[in-house]
Formats: C-alpha cells, structure tokens, sequence
C-alpha cells in the first residue's frame, strides 16, 4: 500500500502535482486495472488505496440541500431514522452527510445503538484555513455522536486553483488524520477544473464525483469528459465515490434509472455510489436494480 501522505511532504507534494498538471500528464505510473463488478448490490467495496471497507451503495442526506436543510432532515428524525435503518439492514453502510445539509444530528439518532465498526460516516467541511477545518471537525464528531469520522472531503470545489486557497484546511485534516480522529481525507468537486486538480493533488484520497450517462448536475455535460478523469483517479488509487447518480431526482423514469445504474457500475472506476434514498421503497428498488444491473453486465 502507497504510504500516507504526511504534512511535511505536504508542500513538496503539491508542487509536484502543479508540475504533472501543467506537462498534461493523463494518467499515473503503475495504474491500476478496472474494478471488477461486484457480486450484488450487498458487496464490500474497498476506497482506493485507503483501505476503507465499505458498501457498494451508501445513503446520501443532502438531496436539495443547503442551508441546514434537505429532502432527507425534511423526513424528521423519526422518517430519516427508519430510512436509514432500513438500508443498514440491507447492508448499507456508507452514509454521506454535511454540516450544508444540518444532517448531522439527524444521523446521530438514526444509528443509536449501532457498534461503530459497522457503519462508515462521510462529511464535508468549507474551511480553508486550519483553524476553522479543526473546529468544524470538533463540532462534527459531537453533532454524529462519534469519536473519529472515516472520510471528511473539502466541500464544493469550484474553483481553478482551489488547492492554493485550502492550504490550511488541507494541512489541518493530514494532521487529524496522524491523529486518527478522520481515516481519509479528499474532496467533493463542481467544475472540471477542480476535479482534474483533485486527481493529481496526493491530498485527495476520496473525491465524490458526480456522475450520470446523461449529464445531468454534472462537472461536464459531457459524461465521458467526466469518465475520463474518474478513470485517471483510479489509476492513482484513489478512492471514487459516486454522487448525482440518478441527476438528483432528475432521471426519475425505470429505464433511465436502469441505464445510469449500468454505466455507473460498467466505468469499473467508481468504487462506491452514493443515492440520496427518501424511502424506504425507494432503499428496496434501487437494490433490485442494482442487481439486475450487475446481471445485465456480466451476461
């Protein structure tokens, strides 16, 4: 396993990466083959090169989200509780929140009771300075009730550059990370630009990438453009995790939930995919489907 990243190659890291952008490089030395389909929608799924052992589909909370609020925290804590327990029974133990989303709490209640190794926490923060990354990541652990959270990405990278304005926050979640309060560090990307400084910069671990077939509340219209960077990502053992997979909400119809399923899972380059579920219904379907998926792909 590549040895993790500390803060005092940090600095050399990163100029190094700014080199790669600039030359054009497309794809890391000793890339990594395609992932091989999973069993069924139950797999276990490894994150890259962290080592992180997770679902194959986990439970987003931030569809519509924004200002402490989503679809999911919209449930109640006792909706969104019997929702999330749901899927934990099915075998969903990925579960992606944000402080944006004011999920935290909510997840909290839903998992009482549940020994922390059986379910893995991912959360986002806005800091850009190492202050604010470490009083975010305080704050979160008591909000989730927890004493270490297992991937906390830098949220919303929009800008070309991103990487020179989160030095701090960057430096802050390395530290917390020797310190085993975090397992993985990474990031959540909205702009070409910044996905594509996200695959060469070695801080990012896990980046949560949006990806459909169609487009749809995507970094590119074009999915493939997408694809390919998903793909350079894995080649550097990165971490992939999927978001946007049904176009929030968008790709609402059967055969177009059936086709972003299978293009998802046959990019053999994201590891996990995250679905905002509203229901419990909602948690059985997308299963179903995703077996049938993986089934249309091996035949």
């Amino acid at each position: 396993m590549t040895p993790a990243l500390n803060r005092r190659d940090f600095l050399a890291s990163t100029a190094t990466a700014a080199a790669l952008a600039a030359a054009g490089t497309s794809r890391a030395a000793g890339a990594l083959a395609s992932n091989a389909l999973p069993a069924g929608p139950q797999a276990r799924v490894i994150l890259g090169k962290t080592g992180i052992e997770t679902s194959l589909i986990g439970m987003g909370s931030g569809t519509v989200g924004g200002g402490q609020s989503s679809n999911q925290t919209k449930l109640g804590v006792k909706g969104f509780t019997k929702v999330v327990r749901h899927a934990l029974d099915l075998g969903v133990t990925l579960f992606d929140v944000a402080d944006q989303y004011g999920s935290h709490v909510y997840l909290r209640e839903a998992l009482k009771g549940v020994p922390r190794e059986k379910y893995q926490i991912q959360t986002k923060t806005h800091a850009t300075d190492a202050v604010t990354a470490r009083d975010h990541l305080q704050r979160y652990r008591l909000e989730l009730g927890v004493d270490y959270i297992d991937i906390l990405l830098l949220h919303c990278m929009t800008k070309t550059g991103w990487d020179h304005e989160h030095t701090g926050a960057m430096e802050a979640l390395m530290q917390a990370k020797e310190e085993k309060l975090i397992r993985a560090h990474g990031t959540s990307c909205h702009g070409m630009d910044p996905l594509r400084t996200s695959a060469k910069l070695p801080f990012v671990e896990i980046d949560l990438a949006r990806i459909n077939p169609e487009g749809l509340i995507m970094d590119d219209k074009k999915p493939d453009e997408v694809a390919s960077v998903l793909q350079e990502m894995h080649d550097a053992g990165k971490g992939v995790i999927g978001m946007k997979i049904l176009g929030e909400g968008k790709i609402d119809e059967p055969g177009r939930i059936d086709a972003s399923l299978r293009y998802v899972l046959g990019l053999g380059t994201v590891d996990s995919f995250i679905i905002g579920f509203q229901s419990t219904d909602q948690v059985d379907d997308i299963l179903k489907r995703t077996e049938a998926a993986i089934g249309a792909l091996k035949a």
